[in-house]
Protein backbone atom coordinates (compact mmCIF):
# COMPACT_ATOMS: atom_id res chain seq x y z
CA UNK A 1 0.00 0.00 0.00
CA UNK A 2 0.67 3.53 -0.34
CA UNK A 3 2.34 5.42 2.35
CA UNK A 4 0.08 8.41 4.16
CA UNK A 5 2.52 11.14 2.88
CA UNK A 6 2.44 9.63 -0.29
CA UNK A 7 -1.34 9.89 -0.37
CA UNK A 8 -0.99 13.42 1.43
CA UNK A 9 1.57 14.50 -1.39
CA UNK A 10 -1.22 12.83 -4.18
CA UNK A 11 -3.81 15.34 -2.19
CA UNK A 12 -6.64 12.25 -2.90
CA UNK A 13 -7.90 9.01 -0.97
CA UNK A 14 -9.09 5.69 -2.94
CA UNK A 15 -12.88 4.69 -1.89
CA UNK A 16 -15.22 2.07 -2.97
CA UNK A 17 -17.60 3.87 -5.51
CA UNK A 18 -21.01 5.29 -4.69
CA UNK A 19 -23.85 6.07 -6.66
CA UNK A 20 -23.07 9.82 -6.69
CA UNK A 21 -19.75 9.05 -8.34
CA UNK A 22 -21.13 7.54 -11.49
CA UNK A 23 -21.13 10.83 -13.12
CA UNK A 24 -17.52 11.48 -12.60
CA UNK A 25 -16.45 7.87 -13.75
CA UNK A 26 -18.79 8.88 -16.85
CA UNK A 27 -17.03 11.65 -17.55
CA UNK A 28 -13.52 9.73 -17.38
CA UNK A 29 -14.58 7.48 -19.22
CA UNK A 30 -16.34 9.94 -21.52
CA UNK A 31 -12.97 11.50 -22.16
CA UNK A 32 -11.14 8.38 -23.06
CA UNK A 33 -13.79 7.29 -25.84
CA UNK A 34 -13.52 10.98 -27.31
CA UNK A 35 -9.71 11.74 -26.92
CA UNK A 36 -7.62 8.33 -26.28
CA UNK A 37 -6.99 4.54 -27.86
CA UNK A 38 -7.17 3.38 -23.66
CA UNK A 39 -11.20 2.05 -24.63
CA UNK A 40 -12.27 1.14 -28.28
CA UNK A 41 -15.89 1.99 -28.29
CA UNK A 42 -17.33 5.18 -30.35
CA UNK A 43 -20.08 5.57 -28.12
CA UNK A 44 -20.32 8.11 -25.20
CA UNK A 45 -22.34 6.81 -21.33
CA UNK A 46 -23.95 8.89 -18.76
CA UNK A 47 -24.03 8.67 -15.24
CA UNK A 48 -26.91 6.08 -15.22
CA UNK A 49 -25.19 3.60 -17.69
CA UNK A 50 -22.34 3.99 -15.11
CA UNK A 51 -24.51 3.18 -12.21
CA UNK A 52 -26.00 0.30 -13.65
CA UNK A 53 -22.57 -1.12 -14.48
CA UNK A 54 -21.60 -0.25 -10.66
CA UNK A 55 -23.99 -2.07 -9.72
CA UNK A 56 -23.46 -5.11 -12.41
CA UNK A 57 -20.07 -4.97 -10.66
CA UNK A 58 -20.88 -5.42 -6.95
CA UNK A 59 -23.75 -7.92 -7.96
CA UNK A 60 -21.10 -10.12 -9.17
CA UNK A 61 -18.72 -9.37 -6.21
CA UNK A 62 -16.54 -7.30 -7.70
CA UNK A 63 -15.31 -4.00 -6.92
CA UNK A 64 -15.48 -0.38 -8.06
CA UNK A 65 -12.63 1.84 -6.40
CA UNK A 66 -12.63 5.68 -6.93
CA UNK A 67 -9.61 8.23 -6.34
CA UNK A 68 -11.45 11.55 -4.94
CA UNK A 69 -9.71 14.45 -4.56
CA UNK A 70 -9.96 17.02 -1.58
CA UNK A 71 -13.01 18.07 -3.15
CA UNK A 72 -14.52 14.40 -3.45
CA UNK A 73 -14.61 14.84 -6.63
CA UNK A 74 -13.30 11.54 -8.97
CA UNK A 75 -10.86 11.98 -10.36
CA UNK A 76 -9.84 8.34 -11.26
CA UNK A 77 -11.34 4.78 -11.34
CA UNK A 78 -10.46 1.26 -11.32
CA UNK A 79 -12.18 -2.53 -11.78
CA UNK A 80 -12.44 -5.51 -12.33
CA UNK A 81 -14.05 -8.33 -13.78
CA UNK A 82 -14.59 -11.66 -15.42
CA UNK A 83 -11.85 -11.87 -18.34
CA UNK A 84 -14.13 -14.82 -19.82
CA UNK A 85 -17.44 -15.89 -19.43
CA UNK A 86 -15.95 -19.86 -19.04
CA UNK A 87 -16.25 -21.53 -15.91
CA UNK A 88 -12.65 -22.77 -16.51
CA UNK A 89 -11.89 -19.09 -16.62
CA UNK A 90 -13.49 -18.32 -12.85
CA UNK A 91 -9.96 -17.70 -11.23
CA UNK A 92 -8.88 -14.63 -13.51
CA UNK A 93 -10.29 -11.49 -13.93
CA UNK A 94 -9.31 -8.39 -16.30
CA UNK A 95 -9.11 -5.00 -15.01
CA UNK A 96 -9.35 -1.43 -16.33
CA UNK A 97 -8.16 1.89 -14.60
CA UNK A 98 -8.72 5.17 -15.86
CA UNK A 99 -7.52 8.77 -14.47
CA UNK A 100 -8.81 12.01 -15.19
CA UNK A 101 -7.39 13.42 -17.80
CA UNK A 102 -5.55 16.56 -16.05
CA UNK A 103 -4.63 14.08 -13.83
CA UNK A 104 -2.56 11.57 -15.42
CA UNK A 105 0.74 10.57 -14.32
CA UNK A 106 0.76 11.60 -11.21
CA UNK A 107 0.57 8.26 -9.17
CA UNK A 108 -3.44 8.20 -9.25
CA UNK A 109 -2.91 4.93 -11.32
CA UNK A 110 -0.68 2.99 -9.19
CA UNK A 111 -3.17 4.25 -6.07
CA UNK A 112 -6.08 2.77 -7.29
CA UNK A 113 -3.97 -0.38 -8.82
CA UNK A 114 -2.68 -1.42 -5.43
CA UNK A 115 -5.80 -1.71 -3.45
CA UNK A 116 -7.74 -3.16 -6.74
CA UNK A 117 -4.91 -6.16 -6.92
CA UNK A 118 -5.57 -6.68 -3.25
CA UNK A 119 -9.07 -7.45 -3.67
CA UNK A 120 -8.75 -9.85 -6.81
CA UNK A 121 -6.23 -11.87 -4.19
CA UNK A 122 -8.80 -11.22 -1.62
CA UNK A 123 -11.64 -13.38 -3.32
CA UNK A 124 -9.26 -15.69 -4.06
CA UNK A 125 -8.23 -14.47 -8.31
CA UNK A 126 -5.58 -16.43 -9.43
CA UNK A 127 -4.63 -13.97 -12.19
CA UNK A 128 -5.28 -10.55 -13.08
CA UNK A 129 -4.92 -9.27 -17.10
CA UNK A 130 -4.18 -6.14 -18.35
CA UNK A 131 -5.78 -5.53 -22.16
CA UNK A 132 -3.48 -1.98 -23.51
CA UNK A 133 -3.59 -0.28 -26.66
CA UNK A 134 -0.01 -1.18 -27.15
CA UNK A 135 0.93 2.04 -27.93
CA UNK A 136 0.18 3.11 -24.84
CA UNK A 137 3.75 3.31 -23.58
CA UNK A 138 2.09 5.01 -20.09
CA UNK A 139 -0.05 2.69 -19.12
CA UNK A 140 2.52 -0.49 -20.11
CA UNK A 141 4.78 0.80 -18.02
CA UNK A 142 2.83 1.60 -14.79
CA UNK A 143 1.60 -2.58 -15.11
CA UNK A 144 5.17 -3.33 -15.29
CA UNK A 145 6.22 -1.13 -12.81
CA UNK A 146 3.55 -3.79 -10.54
CA UNK A 147 5.12 -6.75 -11.35
CA UNK A 148 2.57 -7.22 -14.35
CA UNK A 149 4.77 -9.45 -17.24
CA UNK A 150 4.14 -9.32 -21.18
CA UNK A 151 1.58 -12.12 -22.15
CA UNK A 152 1.33 -11.15 -25.61
CA UNK A 153 0.29 -8.52 -28.73
CA UNK A 154 -3.02 -9.37 -30.86
CA UNK A 155 -2.27 -7.28 -33.92
CA UNK A 156 -4.46 -5.06 -35.74
CA UNK A 157 -7.69 -6.33 -33.60
CA UNK A 158 -9.26 -3.43 -32.93
CA UNK A 159 -9.79 0.19 -34.89
CA UNK A 160 -11.01 3.43 -33.86
CA UNK A 161 -9.73 6.90 -35.36
CA UNK A 162 -9.34 4.95 -38.72
CA UNK A 163 -6.49 2.95 -38.03
CA UNK A 164 -6.14 -0.58 -36.87
CA UNK A 165 -5.16 -0.90 -32.98
CA UNK A 166 -2.68 -3.59 -31.60
CA UNK A 167 -3.78 -4.99 -28.13
CA UNK A 168 -0.84 -5.98 -26.08
CA UNK A 169 -1.79 -8.35 -22.71
CA UNK A 170 0.22 -8.52 -19.88
CA UNK A 171 -0.90 -10.72 -16.45
CA UNK A 172 -0.04 -10.53 -12.98
CA UNK A 173 -0.34 -13.75 -10.99
CA UNK A 174 -1.44 -12.92 -7.73
CA UNK A 175 -0.97 -15.82 -5.79
CA UNK A 176 1.67 -19.69 -5.58
CA UNK A 177 -0.79 -21.82 -5.74
CA UNK A 178 -0.07 -24.70 -7.16
CA UNK A 179 -3.42 -25.90 -8.25
CA UNK A 180 -6.63 -24.36 -8.43
CA UNK A 181 -8.85 -24.40 -5.21
CA UNK A 182 -10.66 -27.53 -4.56
CA UNK A 183 -7.91 -29.57 -6.43
CA UNK A 184 -5.70 -32.01 -4.16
Amino acid sequence: MLHDSTMERLAMRIRDAEDRDCAGIAAIYNDAVLHTTAIWNDSVVDAANRKAWRADRQRLGYPVLVAVDEDDLVIGYASFGDWRAFDGYRHTVEHSVYVRSDRRGGGIGKALMLPLIDRAKGIGKHVMVAGIESGNTGSIRLHEGLGFRPAGVLHQVGMKFGRWLDLTFLQLILDDAPTPPGLP
